[in-house]
């Protein structure tokens, strides 16, 4: 949730769901805190507003109890999530899977630690190895198979893709010194 919305303890948030329709629906939602801290919340009104969903809990009745909620995602319970379709995935699901290039042989790249939204049409997964950091389009394009049981995303990733951030060679580095090979 983004920032409070309103005098009676409502909020405004981002949403990453293709499902707000459901709303009036859910009773529960719960908060996760950046520390880690999950709260339960009930319900009582939501509604879009200039491009975001404002949501009223009960027992959230002023801007100070409002403020508790701001930079916690808001989740639902995984038993009341709606049914995808394929090669959709829940970020919740995509989060600790390992990501392989097929167009490389398999080679595992690292493990989904995170999806950014925004930065184009498709999210990014931000995927960790033990020595860097990529992010990559969660395209249909680039997948290939998605086994969330067996937390493995298989992907045909275009070639360079993973060195578009990568350090400069040595070779690299002289050449923009303008240091002329030896």
């Amino acid at each position: 949730m983004v920032k409070t919305q309103g005098r009676r303890g409502e909020v405004a948030a981002e949403l990453h769901t293709d499902f707000p329709e459901r709303f009036p629906e859910r009773e529960r939602l719960y908060a996760l805190a950046t520390d880690g801290t999950r709260r339960e919340l009930h319900l009582e009104d939501s509604w879009p507003h200039l491009g975001r969903y404002v949501f009223k809990f009960r027992g959230v009745d002023s801007i100070n109890a409002a403020e508790d909620l701001v930079g916690c995602e808001l989740q639902i319970p995984a038993a009341e999530r709606a049914t995808l379709e394929s090669g959709a995935a829940y970020v919740s699901d995509l989060v600790g899977c390992t990501v392989c290039d097929m167009a490389n042989n398999g080679t595992e790249i690292g493990t989904v630690a995170d999806v950014q939204f925004g930065a184009g049409e498709a999210p990014l997964l931000v995927v960790r190895s033990e020595k860097k950091e990529f992010l990559i389009p969660f395209a249909a394009e680039f997948l290939q198979s998605l086994d969330l049981p067996g937390r493995r995303i298989e992907m045909r990733l275009p070639e360079g893709l993973l060195d578009v951030d990568a350090p400069l060679t040595e070779e690299e580095k002289r050449r923009q010194r303008g240091e002329e090979e030896e």
